[in-house]
């Protein structure tokens, strides 16, 4: 499959493969790992790329190197947004993943939630926070604890748990106060799952186990406890629940190519949506590797049948 993958890529590139990573978000370390990963997979199979860190002039280098064709690796604000997706479509680079809308619309967890609400896709309750919110009423309505997230930020960055009102105002700062659009959401105890979609079909289901007090960004990137379990321990009426929710999730928010669709199920067995990731990590903890694995396909055969399905939708 790999041969036949690399022969189709290699008819239809033209230039040589940008791998744009790095940039300026607070996921930069996370992105330097994905890009580092996704570019020497593409050396391993004699793809013509070069690495562009955004954080640079990165759009002088692409004009230099007469650069056609790009994988995005970038997480975060600026990378996943739709603002690099945005700004590639005005050089006429094609590039990897979700375009300008669905990239703006998942980075923002506040809109997917509206959304899923106006299509009655399962998600929790929420309330969005500013400083003159009432802090009380907000805990009670919610249940008495909540998630706290800045919306427009991944990798769990400035997220955590509050119980109280004090500690509800301390997450709130914490997640960027003022300076950032905040919600809190109620607080679901039960099983945390991530599905992965790739052209179109639902990948494996993991199911997510740490120590930690949930998936927080040590626990994702650095603790070495965290337990990924896939595929994950399912029936079949919950595997097909997973997968079909995972591509509702994705096709609603406008995705293509790839992504990731995160879940938490109670202990009544209710799923709810948390988040849509547009451009998933693809480093040594990443997710969507180990679903794709499960199907057969290696780390070089998921970079490659993500480039060549970005050139399928150009032509297209």
């Amino acid at each position: 499959m790999i041969n036949q993958l690399i022969a189709e890529l290699k008819q239809k590139l033209t230039s040589p493969v940008a791998v744009l990573y790095g940039g300026k978000a607070r996921e930069r370390d996370v992105s330097l790992q994905s890009g580092a990963a996704v570019l020497q997979a593409l050396k391993n199979c004699d793809i013509d790329c070069i690495a562009v860190d955004t954080q640079e002039p990165w759009v002088e280098r692409l004009n230099k190197q007469g650069v056609a064709h790009s994988f995005i690796a970038l997480h975060g604000i600026g990378g996943e947004d739709g603002t690099i997706q945005g700004a590639l479509e005005t050089l006429a680079i094609s590039y990897t993943g979700s375009g300008v809308l669905a990239s703006a619309l998942g980075m923002d967890k506040l809109r997917c939630k509206h959304l899923w609400r106006g299509l009655q896709l399962p998600t929790a309750d929420f309330s969005l926070l500013d400083s003159s919110s009432d802090f009380k009423q907000i805990m009670q309505d919610l249940g008495g604890k909540v998630m706290v997230k800045p919306a427009l930020e991944g990798s769990s960055i400035g997220m955590s748990i509050a119980g109280s009102v004090e500690e509800l105002e301390a997450a709130y700062a914490l997640a960027g106060g003022e300076g950032a659009i905040v919600m809190a959401e109620r607080w679901i105890e039960g099983r945390e799952f991530t599905v992965a979609v790739l052209d179109g079909a639902a990948l494996p289901a993991i199911e997510l186990k740490t120590e930690h007090s949930f998936y927080d960004y040590d626990a994702k990137y650095i603790s070495d406890d965290t337990q990924y379990i896939c595929p994950a321990p399912l029936s079949d009426d919950e595997r097909v629940l997973l997968a079909d929710l995972a591509v509702q999730a994705f096709d609603s928010v406008g995705c293509r190519g790839w992504g990731r669709v995160d879940f938490m199920q109670d202990h009544q067995g209710r799923v709810y949506l948390l988040e849509v990731n547009t451009v998933p990590g693809m480093t040594s903890h990443s997710l969507v590797p180990m679903a794709a694995k499960q199907t057969g396909l290696d780390f070089e055969s998921l970079v490659l049948t993500i480039l060549l399905d970005s050139l399928n939708s150009e032509d297209g």
